[in-house]
Parts: structure tokens; C-alpha cells; sequence
């Protein structure tokens, strides 16, 4: 298990915290597809940072994740709030648990990279099995939203080397459209982002958050979309 899937797997917790400092994706998902009624399907969802943005306004919210901790948590919250138009299910991207045309809307964040690096030797059939995946639950009409990372700690959007081929796929094979969006953490201070930072991301940005004293660390996202015909 690499270090990336045990944080996702053991502290949850930290993870919450850590992403509960970047603002609300909702906004961004509404002006590509708008959800009010509509069935969504969230992948890779985590402790709910998209599925709890939509759920007011969503018909249904099934949300998937490879890690049962994350889903747990995210099960507490949404029973905490009500929400009784969501399910969870423990999930690999390659083979989801769902009918064919079963949604309208797909959105999945900053998960797909995990099979779809160039880390991976079959990257390129984990990315196609993936978007078929999406493809065959996708309704006719239907939306898919991905967002990945463009960088933490760069004052521009950056794209990664182990990451580059997995966006040309998305792009140039796919047909996905592209933008940057600003997703930058606001922490309390700079002693809870330097803290954070080096949790999750290691200690050459967190020494930077601490030299610098950022109270705010800059973060970029891209967000890729494709509508089916």
C-alpha cells in the first residue's frame, strides 16, 4: 500500500480537516452541469467533499471509494444532516456497482489519478477501462466532471510529469474539455499549515509554508468535462 493510500485509509480524520480549508466545488459543478433533480454518481468521494455539496439539490448521490474508512465517515455526516437521497458503496473505478444509464451526472475528485498515473505500468487500460465505466452509467445527455490536481504551493497552475500523459489522454483522446480553477488552502494560521501540508504533501512544500509563513497555500485544480451525446 503506497503512503498516499494509508492516509486515505488510516486518518480520514486528518483528511477532513485538512481539505475542509479549500472553498466549495458546487458553484464549479453547477455551471458546467446543472444538478437540482438530477442522479449523481460521486467516485472516489471520500469524506464527502462533493457529495455533501450536491446533496441538497440532487435527486440521489450514490457515492463510491475504494476506502471503507473514508466512507464511514462520510456515512456519519450524511446521516448527521439527513440526507436520505444518498448511498454509499465500496468501489473500484475499473468495474462500478451500478446499472448501465443510471445517472446523469458523474463527477469524481482527485481519484482517477491513482490508477491513472504514469506510475502505473497499464495506466493508459486503467484510464479507458475508467471512462468506460463512466460512459456505460452516464444516461444519454449525461455530464462528466473530473477534477485533478494543478499543482500545490505554485503561483500558476502546474501539471506534473507523472500526470501530463493522463491529461493529453483526457484531452486529445477523450475529447474532455479543459479549465483551472483556483483552490487555494486557508488554514488558521501558518502553524496549522505548515502541519497539515507536511502530513500529506511531504516536507519540501511544508518547510516552504514555513519559511514563507503562509496562512493561505496556493493550490490550482483542474477540472476536465465531457458531455455524452
Amino acid at each position: 500500500m503506497s503512503r498516499d493510500e494509508r492516509i486515505y485509509q488510516d486518518r480520514a480524520d486528518m483528511y477532513e480537516t485538512l481539505i475542509s480549508h479549500q472553498p466549495s466545488l458546487a458553484n464549479v459543478i453547477h455551471e458546467i452541469r446543472p444538478y437540482r433533480d438530477q442522479d449523481v454518481a460521486d467516485l472516489g468521494a471520500g469524506t464527502g467533499r462533493l457529495t455533501l455539496a450536491l446533496a441538497d439539490a440532487a435527486k440521489s448521490v450514490v457515492s463510491l471509494d475504494s476506502s471503507p474508512v473514508m466512507l464511514q465517515q462520510l456515512e456519519k455526516r450524511l446521516q448527521d444532516q439527513m440526507h436520505a437521497n444518498c448511498r454509499t458503496a465500496v468501489a473500484d473505478h475499473r468495474q462500478l456497482p451500478l446499472e448501465a444509464a443510471c445517472v446523469d451526472l458523474v463527477v469524481a475528485g482527485w481519484s482517477l489519478c491513482y490508477l491513472a498515473s504514469n506510475n502505473h505500468a497499464d495506466w493508459q487500460a486503467n484510464l479507458q477501462q475508467m471512462l468506460a465505466e463512466i460512459d456505460r452509467i452516464l444516461r444519454p445527455g449525461g455530464t462528466a466532471i473530473i477534477f485533478e490536481t494543478l499543482g500545490t504551493g505554485y503561483e500558476e497552475p502546474v501539471r506534473y510529469d507523472f500526470l501530463q500523459p493522463y491529461f493529453h489522454e483526457l484531452e486529445h483522446k477523450y475529447g474532455f474539455q479543459h479549465e483551472s480553477i483556483r483552490m487555494d488552502y486557508k488554514f488558521r494560521d501558518a502553524k496549522e499549515a505548515e502541519s497539515l501540508t507536511r502530513y500529506f504533501f511531504g516536507a519540501e512544500l511544508a518547510d516552504k509554508v514555513a519559511a514563507q509563513q503562509w496562512g493561505v497555500v496556493p493550490e490550482f485544480a483542474g477540472v476536465w468535462y465531457k458531455h455524452k451525446k
